[in-house]
């Protein structure tokens, strides 16, 4: 059998974004834009669209995993299983169960949680807890290798991978998450057909190194800077984008300097890891501002002429557009409720830092906006080439911030929350966020939706000028892409943290999304609102109501 029949090839792989029949990149695309060219769901008819099938995973974590669509089968997973379905009856065509150490669970700080699969000749590629990469066969689950990310990636040391990987041209690109526990973060790449580890990029630099003097004595040991959502890529340029998260501890008292290149977007060669250029969104960073949002590529027009740009939404509050070639900033602007700084300076790239973020820096007590949570978190935008676009959830909560003295640290040490204290603080406590439509260059919303706790679906946009989200009490919404308005809803049985798809099959359009409640704000976001909300994960597929 040739290969393209048993899954997509690197060509494939590029073309996702114009084949709607399948669902093959992290994103809906190696652009990220989590947009569909798909039309037969519209403004008219989105009320009569119904459930067509449903599917437990059997699991009681959060349900976070990035369906993959291919040949009429749907791909997904948990942080301990991973399971093929009949896309078109939602039987279940095979699953595995994954065994890792209990004690891998001591270094995950933020939801028991998987984001998702890779498919790539015939094969399911997915990381587990335990810092393992594993391909299982896309027809049978039979696995086929697997490889131990190499030393010091263990959860002994902070380390664990919860992430969904990249696949470029043959190269599995993987991240890791753990800044909370006082790693040094990195990106590395493995051979696809073999799992052979190929490269890594740390994202904080040894001692001598460019970058080594941002950090104070041997504070860069434990510097974080985890690289835990998936990146984008540009065939064109050959050029991944990956985002760079948090440096640790969250204690700034502890790591004097820049701090680099946590809190960065890396553009990076798949082939090597060779880091092409970088942009820093927050140095010294004290209130854990992740800039591990998945960068979007767009083509734009800036100055009214189109221009080839990777997008960021970034943790703390400001909108980056940068220019894909050389990661110039072009423009960073709020697109929510920010006081730590005033703006962005657009030659240094640097923030305008107000008396907040310098109090935070002395271990004054300051009500900083955004809150650890940030303005967005981990859940993904998407954009619209038709309306030009950014459909983003967001959070509007705030927090008091102290840093007492530094702690001492080592691998494998908590450097997260213990390190600091801090307070939930709300204007509102009916509206903890909003679903916006923000335009790239200005950061301004066209349209804003409140709702009484953020959602942490990721978005989804299509040419119908439709736009599907989930929100935390369950329901699964669609909403008018112009102006915000709720067209429909269904309640599905726990909150929705995944991230929706489109795809078609037999001249016939489908929906599908994971519900099940978890993750790290609705563990420890301190959230009335999402009381007693029942668990479980379950995977949910809906089309036109024809019958």
């Amino acid at each position: 059998m040739p290969i393209a029949a048993l899954g997509q090839t690197a060509d494939e792989l590029k073309n996702d974004e114009n084949t709607p029949g399948d669902v093959l990149v992290y994103g809906m695309g190696y652009s990220a834009n989590r947009f569909s060219p798909l039309t037969q769901i519209n403004k008219e008819n989105v009320s009569k669209l119904v459930p067509v099938w449903a599917y437990s995973l059997a699991d009681l974590q959060g349900g976070e995993s990035f369906p993959i669509v291919k040949d009429g089968v749907v791909y997904a997973t948990t942080h301990n299983a991973t399971v093929a379905v009949d896309a078109m009856t939602g039987k279940q065509i095979w699953r595995v169960v994954h065994d890792y150490p209990p004690e891998t669970l001591r270094v995950v700080c933020c939801g028991i949680v998987n984001r998702g699969a890779a498919i790539y000749e015939g094969m399911v590629i997915r990381a587990l807890m335990d810092d393992r990469i594993v391909a299982l066969d896309a027809k049978t689950g039979k696995e086929i290798w697997t490889v131990s990310s190499p030393e010091p990636a263990t959860a002994a040391n902070g380390y664990a991978m919860t992430g969904a990987p990249l696949i470029v041209n043959g190269v599995v690109i993987m991240g890791v998450a753990g800044a909370e526990f006082s790693h040094r973060g990195f990106l590395e790449g493995y051979d696809a057909k073999t799992g052979k580890h190929l490269w890594r990029q740390y994202t904080v630099p040894a001692k001598g190194e460019p970058g080594s003097e941002t950090w104070e004595g041997d504070s860069g040991l434990t510097g974080g800077g985890s690289t835990w959502l998936t990146g984008t890529y540009d065939p064109e340029l050959d050029l991944v984008y990956w985002g760079v998260g948090n440096p640790a501890p969250w204690n700034p008292r502890a790591r004097k300097g820049d701090n680099l290149f946590t809190n960065s977007v890396f553009a990076v060669r798949p082939k090597t890891g060779e880091r092409v250029w970088y942009f820093q969104t927050s140095p010294q960073d004290p209130f854990d501002y992740d800039a591990v949002q998945t960068p979007v590529i767009a083509t734009i027009n800036v100055d009214a002429k189109p221009r080839k740009v990777v997008i960021q939404a970034n943790r703390g509050g400001f909108l980056y557009v940068l220019d894909a070639k050389d990661g110039k900033l072009i423009t960073a602007n709020p697109y929510g409720k920010v006081n730590w700084a005033s703006g962005i300076d657009i030659k240094t790239g640097r923030p305008v830092v107000t008396d907040v973020f310098t109090g935070a820096l002395e271990g004054k007590t300051v009500t900083v906006w955004p809150s650890v949570s940030g303005v967005t978190n981990w859940q993904h935008m998407s954009f619209s080439p038709r309306t030009g676009m950014l459909y983003i959830n967001t959070l509007h909560v705030g927090m008091t911030y102290q840093a007492g003295d530094p702690p001492k640290l080592e691998p494998g040490r908590p450097s997260g929350a213990p390190t600091v204290k801090r307070t939930v603080v709300t204007d509102d406590p009916n509206v903890r966020g909003y679903l916006k439509a923000v335009d790239p260059m200005t950061g301004k919303s066209k349209w804003e939706v409140p709702y009484r706790s953020p959602n942490y679906s990721s978005t989804m946009v299509t040419a119908s000028n439709l736009v599907f989200s989930g929100v935390m009490t369950g329901e699964f919404q669609a909403l008018d892409a112009d102006t915000g308005k709720v067209l429909w809803s269904f309640q599905t049985p726990s909150g929705i943290i995944g991230q929706p798809v489109t795809w078609e099959r037999g001249g016939k359009q489908y929906v599908t999304v994971m519900s099940g409640i978890g993750g790290v704000y609705a563990q420890r976001g301190g959230d009335p609102n999402l009381n007693n909300l029942p668990t479980g994960v379950s995977l949910w597929t809906f089309a036109l109501f024809d019958k």
